[in-house]
């Protein structure tokens, strides 16, 4: 029976397609199911055989690993830059989201608060 290897839920479209390539270099058999039209399901890569999963659990640890240490330097190189993403950057590009956003936190949390008490 055939085992779920990654759920493409939330998952970016090159690092699906690093996972693919590193599961064609290996030699491991896996078949891909599509999402469906209503978005219930992502659609995944599968693997058939117990032993490849395996390996290929252990093939994408060290993916993931490597992925991990470039997206830090990735970040601490934009940082250096100037070019990273920080609060003041989008209050500057987006106000009104921004501050949308913020009352709509605020507006939650007092209601979550103030709301059992008022209904006392």
């Amino acid at each position: 029976m055939a085992k779920l290897f990654l759920n493409l839920r939330n998952v970016p479209g090159d690092e699906a397609d690093d996972v693919r390539d590193l599961l064609r270099a290996n030699a491991i058999d896996f078949y891909e199911t599509q999402p469906s039209p209503w978005g219930i399901s992502a659609g995944g890569l599968w693997i058939e055989d117990v032993d490849e999963l395996v390996r290929a659990k252990v093939l994408m640890a060290d993916y993931q690993a490597r992925r991990r240490t470039q997206a830090r330097e990735d970040r601490t190189a934009a940082e250096r830059e100037g070019r990273a993403e920080t609060f003041a950057g989008q209050l500057r590009a987006r106000p009104l989201y921004v501050v949308g956003v913020l009352a709509a936190m605020v507006a939650i949390i007092v209601l979550t608060l103030a709301l059992p008490w008022m209904l006392l």
